[in-house]
């Protein structure tokens, strides 16, 4: 089995807001890397996110990715050859199919909601009454593949949770398929027995650009352009794959193979999700860089430094961030955003469920990039990663909310593959603000319904910084 994660965004919705957006299709990020199970109950463990994921947190030695065949590199080294055998004796073992009855794929799924499911408010999932379900079921013929699969379907939707759902083979193969980086490629940092981390290729898309051009998985990406990678997470190489259209990665192939610059040819270039622009506010008298974010890519962070910086440069002493119509992307992208405002020690948010993987508190870990009074303007369809930096911004006393109330989608989804192919999509935590009020079906209320005066922001966040002194 193996576990992903994709992207917390919402699906596209329809222009008119009187309709209710849609339950979300992928999920987040922010947890994807550690194993849900037992390793030893799996076969097969997938962190996609890792290439997304950006150093949130760490695998556990048993996490490997599966996008393609391991393809091992020949050995150079003679001394270090026996390590290079039992890689690819592990691979092998690690790939082999495993023969899995009709049966066991229900008790698959079954354990993964019994491990890490957490009911987010309709109370329908209790241990007992999942342990009667399962009970119930394998005392049951269950014939036919088709049989199994429609038996998970019924089991996962009596727990009331509309993200919580079973993938067909089909449909876990597309979502696999997702590439951040846009060259068909996905990285994750690999905590080494030394104690440092190495930036590994976890996933690569068969044919795709980086397969094409002779990258490997299992390869350590060194450089990009020309620029060592030593010390960034997997989120900042990511985003330094967004370049032009000829990308230079430097790789060490596997364990013990060469070190060689391969140039890879982009396939698709990722747009930038930032507008900017300086305004003049008090009869020009002073200035308002407005940045517009429209969605949480890769190009995210790096693009909104270039903005915020440039309309520093050019005079902006107040700045509004427009998140609306924002319905997410990745949540690290969201996280690292939230940092650029942030005194470093303050929370970002609070991640809860019943796994002590999902019990974490994320923090600003750097200066604030600016520290100018800030206006983020919400409405209902901002979401998920929107809803993160909305709020961290708020509760640090850094930016008035101005708009709507938030759409609410503070839930935090793992995938897992089940060893015919088929995967489960399971609610695993959930987002909570540093002021501790759960995001998940109550969204954030604004300080401000209508544009309120600079001089009512910088009282209002005045007021607020005092109070959070004490």
């Amino acid at each position: 089995m193996r576990v992903l994660a994709l992207p917390n965004s919402l699906p596209t919705l329809p222009s008119s807001s009187s309709e209710t957006p849609k339950p979300p299709i992928l999920c987040n990020f922010i947890t994807t890397h550690n194993n849900i199970a037992n390793c030893a109950k799996k076969s097969l463990t997938l962190a996609l996110s890792g290439a997304l994921s950006f150093g949130l947190l760490f695998s556990s030695p048993c996490s490997i990715a599966l996008e393609s065949p391991t393809i091992q590199s020949p050995s150079s080294s003679s001394s270090s050859s026996s390590l290079c055998r039992e890689d690819e004796r592990v691979a092998k073992a690690e790939t082999r199919p495993e023969v899995v009855t009709n049966e066991g794929i229900v008790e698959e799924a079954w354990e993964i909601v019994n491990e890490s499911f957490i009911d987010t408010g309709r109370h329908r999932w209790s241990p007992q009454t999942w342990l009667q379900k399962k009970e119930d079921i394998l005392n049951t013929s269950i014939p036919t593949r088709s049989k199994a699969h429609d038996i998970i379907r019924r089991m996962l939707a009596s727990l009331g949770d509309p993200y919580t759902r079973f993938l067909s083979p089909e449909e876990f193969s597309k979502m696999a398929r997702y590439d951040m980086s846009g060259i068909g490629l996905n990285l994750r940092e690999v905590l080494e027995d030394d104690g440092d981390f190495k930036l590994k290729v976890i996933g690569l898309l068969l044919d795709g650009p980086a397969h094409s051009a002779g990258v490997r998985q299992g390869d350590e990406v060194l450089a990009v352009n020309g620029v060592d990678v030593g010390g960034k997470s997997a989120f900042e190489v990511s985003s330094l794959l967004q370049g032009p259209n000829e990308t230079f990665v430097t790789i060490k192939h596997g364990n013990c193979g060469p070190i060689q610059s391969i140039e890879v040819q982009r396939q698709l270039v990722a747009r930038t999700p930032v507008l900017y622009r300086l305004e003049q506010i008090d009869n020009g008298t002073a200035s308002v860089g407005y940045m517009r974010l429209k969605e949480f890519n890769a190009l995210a962070r790096k693009d909104l430094v270039t903005a915020t910086k440039r309309l520093q440069d050019m005079g902006a002493s107040y700045f509004i961030l427009d998140l609306r119509d924002n319905l997410g992307g990745l949540v690290q992208a969201g996280i690292e955003i939230a940092k650029l405002f942030l005194n470093e020690g303050k929370t970002i948010i609070y991640t809860a469920g019943r796994d002590s993987q999902y019990q974490n508190t994320i923090v600003a870990d750097a200066a604030p990039l600016i520290t100018a009074p800030v206006i983020v303007l919400v409405n209902n369809k901002t979401a998920s990663a929107s809803e993160i930096v909305a709020s961290s911004l708020h509760d640090n006393c850094r930016a008035v909310l101005v708009g709507e109330r938030t759409y609410g989608k503070g839930l935090i989804q793992s995938v897992f593959e089940l060893s015919d192919g088929s995967g489960v999509v399971v609610t695993v935590g959930k987002y909570v603000t540093p002021n501790h009020r759960d995001i998940n079906g109550n969204g954030i209320e604004p300080d401000y319904r209508n544009f309120p005066a600079w001089g009512d922001v910088k009282q209002h966040l005045s007021k607020c910084g005092k109070l959070q002194q004490g």
